[in-house]
């Protein structure tokens, strides 16, 4: 052999074909590669005075090249590892390098940075063509890049995905906009025959873009659309919010502080709104409040309001529903209760008013009408979220135990299940854009939407 051997881990005859296996070093530092039959020298670079951030091989590989903390990228021989030349001279990037992407045609590269900007590299030349400056606040670093086709994509520190422009660098061709934590809440709306879907966080509210203008201050909770076009939200601010979906920019004329936090917010023709908060249930018209009920003698979890305005489903920890009859401006408590199996944890009304559908922590979802109920069993753990879909025959529910279920009211052993439809969290939130598409939000920080078939 060529060099000597410093040590040896197993003899050449014993290794099967296929596996790769570190067999020796020399000297020099350089370790040994038996792999399909041959042995090839791994070589030790060190030319990174930080961390290597980022390793990748152009698409024909004849070559490889390395980005650093050091802001500086190298370029390598494909073959041998000898270093071919280093982009941008002495520093590629003022600031750390964080991921480098190849053309498709190995003769060029992009590079994302801590400094706020894309670069994008004539390998040959080793020089910038092109640098994409992203912004000037801290949330605009860039930490991942991607070549793909014909497309120049990067990934900002805020969560915002970029398509970059190289006619113009300093704007991009489209930014995808997202949560960057826990999705809480969703619900969908349609306006001029489009659905949208809003989302709600500890990072303000989204559609796909942020609204603009000074939003809810913590986590929001709950939200729904009104007849108004107006997104209705409750947060643990205190605070009620009705913003135009439209203008996408809150108003602070549209606020409503609450005497206590809010857990859930619903909406009725007519201007009605309905406020569950802890201790108390108020009950707002065009954005006032009108009328409270205070000492309630339960723990008030969720609350609906009838589609036809006329009545109030609150239901609570006891597992009891209390029915409140809207009378004018007030509150009417009738004496009226529907008891379920366990503590509510969540309920709607059917779009056509014909039925309550309620969920509880015994894992049961039960549909009332007028005079019935039924019950649905199949969740393994405490659903949290349920939906009417627009059929008013089917709804669906979403559980801790990172399942979703699609119940059919006439038939309460109809189902369809989708087990881990979010695989790091459990759903938080659903919605239906029509009766064949549901979209499920997760605390994994995702929106996803499924197609239902029956």
């Amino acid at each position: 052999m060529p060099y000597e051997l410093k040590h040896v881990f197993a003899s050449l005859p014993q290794m099967e074909r296929g596996v790769a296996k570190v067999i020796g070093g020399d000297p020099k530092g350089n370790n040994f590669l038996y792999t399909n039959g041959k042995c090839v020298v791994i070589r030790n670079i060190e030319d990174h005075s930080q961390f290597v951030n980022c390793v990748r091989f152009s698409p024909d590989g004849s070559r490889f090249v390395t980005a650093g903390a050091d802001g500086q990228i190298f370029i390598y021989d494909g073959t041998n590892g000898e270093r071919v030349c280093s982009l941008g001279g002495e520093k590629a990037h003022k600031g750390g390098i964080y991921a480098v992407s190849w053309s498709p045609d190995s003769s060029q590269l992009i590079s994302a940075s801590g400094d706020k900007t894309v670069k994008l590299w004539d390998v040959g030349a080793g020089t910038a063509v092109t640098t994409f400056n992203m912004g000037t606040d801290v949330s605009d670093q860039q930490l991942g890049c991607l070549w793909q086709n014909d497309h120049l994509l990067s990934i900002s520190l805020s969560g915002y995905i970029n398509y970059l422009d190289k006619n113009n660098p300093d704007r991009p061709i489209r930014t995808i906009k997202g949560h960057t934590k826990s999705i809480q809440c969703l619900t969908v709306h349609k306006n001029d025959g489009r659905s949208y879907i809003y989302s709600g966080s500890h990072d303000e509210t989204g559609e796909n873009d942020c609204f603009s203008g000074k939003g809810h201050s913590n986590q929001v909770s709950k939200m729904v659309t009104d007849e108004a076009n107006e997104l209705v939200t409750c947060s643990m601010d205190d605070t009620l919010r009705y913003t135009n979906v439209n203008k996408k920019e809150y108003s602070a004329s549209d606020l409503v502080k609450m005497d206590f936090q809010p857990k859930s917010v619903s909406v009725a023709p007519g201007g009605l709104s309905l406020a569950v908060c802890i201790g108390q249930v108020v009950l707002l018209k065009d954005k006032k409040k009108v009328f409270t009920l205070d000492n309630l003698g339960y723990e008030a979890e969720v609350g609906v309001v009838h589609p036809g305005g006329t009545t109030a489903a609150v239901g609570g920890t006891d597992g009891k529903i209390r029915l409140y009859s809207i009378q004018g401006n007030t509150l009417k408590d009738e004496g009226q209760t529907i008891e379920v199996k366990g503590p509510i944890t969540d309920m709607a009304y059917s779009n056509d008013g014909a039925y309550l559908a309620v969920i509880d922590e015994k894992k049961v979802a039960t549909v009332f009408t007028v005079a019935d109920g039924y019950s649905f069993y199949g969740h393994h753990a405490k659903p949290v979220t349920l939906a009417w879909s627009p059929d008013n025959e089917h709804f669906a529910t979403g559980g801790m135990d990172m399942m979703v279920y699609v119940w059919t009211v006439s038939d309460s052993d109809q189902r369809l299940k989708i087990p881990d439809s979010h695989r790091l969290h459990h759903v938080s939130g659903l919605a239906w854009v029509d009766e064949h598409t549901l979209v499920t939000a997760s605390h994994d920080a995702s929106i996803k939407q499924w197609t239902i078939k029956y």
